[in-house]
C-alpha cells in the first residue's frame, strides 16, 4: 500500500509541476501580447492626432487651392480610410489582418499627402500662412513620434511572436490560440519615409 502512495505522491508532484509550468508559459503569453497591444495603443494616440490634424491642415490650403478640389478631396478621404482601419485595428491589435489593412490605408494616406504637397509648393502665400506654418511644424513632430511609437511596437510584436514560435511555448501557444502578431512596417521602400510636410 506505501508503494501505491510513493507512486501517486510522486504523480501529484509531477501534475502539479506541469499544471505550474503551463501556467507560467500562459502567463507569459498574456503579458507579451498585453505589452505589444499597448504599444499599439501608443501609436494609435498619434495617428488619431495626425487624423486631428489633417481636416484643419486641408482647410486652410482650401482657401488658397480653389481649383485643387480633387486633390483635397482625395486627403480627405484617404484620412477616413486610415481612420477607420486605425480604428479597427486599434479594436485589436492582435488581429494580424486589422494591421495589414491599416498599414495599406496608411500607405495611401502617405500618397495622398505627399501629392498634396507637391501641389501646395505652387502656392507661395499658402506656405507663408502662419497658421499652415504651424500645423507643419505639429504634423511633423506627430510624424516623428508615430515612428518612434512604431519601433517600439514592433519590438514588443518581436518579443511576443519570438517567445510564441520557440519550443515548447509554441504548442501552448497554439493550444491556448495565441496567433502571430502583425508587425507595423510598410513594405514599399518609396513609402517607407513619412509623409514629407514642408511648406517653407
Amino acid at each position: 500500500m506505501s508503494a501505491v502512495l510513493i507512486v501517486l505522491g510522486v504523480l501529484l508532484v509531477v501534475a502539479i509541476v506541469l499544471g505550474l509550468w503551463v501556467a507560467g508559459i500562459y502567463n507569459s503569453l498574456v503579458s507579451l501580447r498585453n505589452r505589444f497591444k499597448n504599444a499599439f495603443a501608443q501609436i494609435d494616440v498619434q495617428l488619431k492626432r495626425r487624423y486631428d490634424l489633417i481636416p484643419n491642415l486641408v482647410e486652410i490650403a482650401k482657401g488658397y487651392m480653389k481649383h485643387e478640389s480633387g486633390t483635397l478631396e482625395a486627403v480627405i478621404k484617404a484620412r477616413n480610410i486610415a481612420y477607420t482601419a486605425s480604428q479597427n485595428a486599434a479594436a485589436n491589435p492582435a488581429d494580424a489582418g486589422a494591421v495589414k489593412n491599416l498599414l495599406s490605408a496608411e500607405s495611401g494616406l502617405a500618397g495622398a499627402m505627399s501629392k498634396l504637397m507637391v501641389v501646395s509648393e505652387q502656392y507661395p502665400d499658402l506656405k507663408a500662412n502662419q497658421n499652415m506654418m504651424q500645423l507643419t511644424e505639429e504634423m511633423t513632430s506627430t510624424e516623428n513620434k508615430i515612428s518612434f511609437a512604431r519601433q517600439a511596437y514592433n519590438d514588443s510584436v518581436m518579443g511576443y511572436n519570438t517567445t510564441r514560435e520557440s519550443f515548447p511555448t509554441n504548442i501552448l501557444a497554439g493550444m491556448f490560440n495565441f496567433s502571430e502578431a502583425q508587425l507595423f512596417q510598410i513594405e514599399d521602400v518609396a513609402e517607407r519615409s513619412a509623409p514629407k510636410v514642408s511648406f517653407a
